[in-house]
């Protein structure tokens, strides 16, 4: 683990990525407990960014910081529970299928060939207008679509770790191969699905935006894609309302992108030069 942070930190980029991270998380915690309500309505009709509202405020007054604030909420929320959903599903069926091998291996792969081939947000699209919109629905659908990532690495992982000599040791003490496997094999392979999950958490925020901006999401939460379909309607005269929510998206996935590549050169040692 030392050699771990050692090699993270001698990484500006992800660095950089972290401390915003944490610097989000703080917010919207902090934005939870503030006791301000961002849907308050006031006649500070689209005022471009001043002192008084120093991103500006939409059609019906509302403070855009405000609403970015409370957004971050919505966007971590997806991004965190989607990629925990999704990891924890890649490693269970990425970690049996690498394990076991045979027909039970060609099916999986199959499987996420699949989803890989078909767009992911049209399919997200298509799922949340026939179930309707909601958080936890959107959430399940892009961990549904986001798993095969992280159980292909898993795979990979597991047919590398089964191979070496200590789980041929325990075999030969007669376990159970369920219990190698639980045991031994996967807590020896989780590390790299790190990688994965965090760049799933920044693809999981883009995909929700998007739903949100095409009104596929619950219309009583303050969400950046949402502010962005507000705010399509002033892009000429109040460009405010779609350029922060936009700069807002962009960073932040740029953030989890890097950070991901970050924890992923920071596991191998000759990915830090």
């Amino acid at each position: 683990m030392s050699n771990f942070t050692s090699r993270f930190k001698s990484l500006p980029a992800g660095v950089a990525a972290a401390v915003y991270v944490g610097a989000l998380v703080v917010i919207a915690i902090g934005a939870q407990f503030s006791g301000v309500d961002p849907t308050i309505i006031s006649n500070d009709a689209l005022l471009p960014p001043s002192t008084s509202h120093f991103l500006g405020s939409d059609e019906l007054g509302r403070d855009v910081l405000v609403g970015i604030i409370f957004g971050i909420q919505i966007s971590l929320s997806v991004g965190f529970c989607a990629a925990i959903a999704a990891t924890s599903l890649g490693i269970f069926i990425g970690g049996i299928a690498g394990y076991y091998g045979g027909a039970l291996d060609l099916i999986v792969m199959r499987v996420t060939e699949v989803f890989q081939v078909v767009p992911s947000f049209i399919l997200a699209a298509v799922i949340v207008a026939l179930s309707g919109p909601g958080l936890t629905r959107i959430i399940a659908v892009i961990a549904l679509l986001a798993w095969p990532q992280a159980a292909r690495v898993m795979r990979g992982e597991v047919m590398r770790v089964k191979q070496l000599e200590f789980v041929e040791a325990v075999r030969c003490l007669g376990y159970k191969e369920g219990y190698i496997l639980l045991r031994e094999v996967i807590p020896n392979a989780v590390s790299p699905t790190m990688a994965i999950g965090t760049l799933i958490v920044g693809q999981a925020i883009l995909l929700e935006a998007a739903l949100s901006f095409f009104g596929l999401s619950n219309p009583d939460l303050v969400s950046w894609g949402r502010m962005l379909n507000s705010g399509q309607r002033f892009l000429f005269n109040a460009w405010w309302l779609s350029f922060f929510p936009g700069t807002a998206i962009l960073i932040t996935v740029l953030a989890f992108n890097l950070l991901g590549d970050s924890i992923s050169r920071a596991l191998n040692p000759k990915g830090v030069k």
